[in-house]
């Protein structure tokens, strides 16, 4: 599978934290540090055990491999971060409690263990939860998982649990965030997918003993419960009066960057129909509502028609008044909120892969797909139904190299976002949709 550094690059730099409810869930017991990981007979093994439930060489290959290990800190005592630290006021990015939110696992003082170090970066215990109650149990045979996470154990293998969690760092919420103000010194713009990036750099397989033991795993499924959560996350921070709002104006991070951020001389605005806006009209970013609406579009119709017209409703209440505004987001959040658990039960097997093609395609046509927000969510989302497309053997090798080919062909017009043009992307679209066919 073919991922461009575009993607990759911003695995190194996260920057929101989710809502309370998560962070402290993954706090509620003491972090014990990478290093309890670490031995050659836990996770800490240079190559996979034959006779054992799980690789065991977890540490190793997070280590070597994965963002999230030591680099995360690192981008915090490079020339970049330090200047984006200096520029707000903060002193020492290692030190500031905005930058290590994210960028590596900051429990409280008293969650620490002996063996636990902060230069770590973003460590086992940041996404599987506190180990003081489970690391010496967890191994043992008679374990079950639910023993585990009675004990602290975070579920990462549910995919509304995992998004709400990585969305924590790879988005916003009102608790901790990035702002406009914090990308205005330097912090570079965020964008996730959940089933995408959670196999970037993965440290673990999806085999007979992990479904035995955590159930079956479905990436389409996993793409459109992020996209879910993601829409229903960027509205709670709208709604939240805290973090909402930056003086007289809206916090405009949830906002469209490409938006203003363009040329003046450009004179290329054209309308979309999702917003109902006209020209010159700040717009909030989309890119997710648009997406969980294609989700929908297989899951329940009606649902997503009701989608379309909620977020057209919020555009045009954003013309309007704050209270308008409020209102429409909170409708919206909490249609979206019920259609969740709907998305999460649903079935994407073979034959709703064809169908979220054809409706991205759809989009694309009637202009959905305008701003490069948008579009590189649909990218992501190509990506993800042409591997399951893969796994769910509905292709020979012949074709799936075919069309794999005309997905990195469709990822080359979203690979620079100052350079980002509609009728490009949406050619190249079409030319996936031909080849799954």
């Amino acid at each position: 599978m073919k991922f461009h550094r575009w993607i990759a690059g911003w695995l190194f730099v996260p920057g929101l934290a989710l809502g309370s409810g998560v962070v402290d869930e993954i706090a509620a017991h003491k972090h014990l540090g990478v290093a309890s990981c670490a031995s050659s007979v836990c996770h800490g093994a240079t190559q996979a055990f034959k006779e054992s439930n799980v690789m065991q060489n977890e540490f190793a290959l997070w280590q070597e491999f994965d963002p999230h290990a030591t680099k995360a800190y690192q981008a915090l005592t490079g020339a970049e971060g330090q200047a984006i630290a200096r520029k707000l006021g903060l002193g020492d990015a290692t030190t500031a409690k905005v930058c290590l939110d994210c960028h590596a696992d900051n429990v409280p003082a008293d969650k620490r263990g002996e063996k636990f170090q902060i230069a770590d970066g973003v460590g086992c215990e940041a996404c599987h939860g506190g180990s003081e109650l489970w690391i010496s149990s967890h191994a043992e045979k008679s374990a079950t998982h639910a023993d585990n996470l009675a004990k602290g154990l975070y579920a990462t293998e549910d995919p509304v649990k995992r998004a709400e969690l990585c969305l924590s760092c790879h988005m916003g919420t009102p608790d901790r965030m990035i702002t406009h103000r914090i990308m205005g010194a330097g912090h570079p713009r965020l964008a996730f997918e959940l089933d995408t990036f959670t196999w970037l750099n993965p440290h673990y397989q999806i085999d007979a003993d992990y479904i035995a033991r955590k159930g079956d795993w479905n990436g389409v499924r996993d793409w459109a419960v992020g996209q879910g959560v993601a829409a229903a996350n960027l509205l709670d921070v709208l709604l939240d009066e805290r973090a909402g709002f930056q003086g007289i104006f809206p916090e405009l991070v949830l906002f469209d960057c490409h938006a203003c951020h363009k040329p003046m001389s450009a004179g290329k605005w054209a309308p979309r129909q999702g917003t109902g806006l006209g020209p010159g009209a700040v717009r909030l970013n989309d890119s997710n509502l648009v997406m969980f609406r294609l989700v929908l579009s297989v899951v329940d119709k009606a649902a997503s028609e009701r989608v379309l017209a909620q977020s057209r409703a919020l555009h045009q209440s954003t013309l309007r008044d704050r209270a308008a505004t409020l209102g429409a987001a909170r409708a919206l959040r909490d249609t979206l909120r019920a259609e969740l658990p709907k998305v999460g039960a649903f079935d994407f097997g073979e034959a709703t892969l064809s169908p979220i093609l054809a409706s991205v395609l759809t989009d694309a046509e009637r202009g959905e797909f305008r701003d490069f927000a948008a579009a590189e969510q649909a990218a992501m989302a190509v990506q993800s139904v042409v591997v399951a497309f893969k796994n769910a053997g509905a292709l020979d090798e012949a074709r799936s190299k075919s069309l794999q080919t005309r997905v990195d062909a469709l990822y080359a017009t979203v690979d620079r976002e100052d350079a980002y043009a509609m009728g490009p992307f949406v050619a190249a679209l079409r030319e996936v949709r031909a080849a799954a066919r």
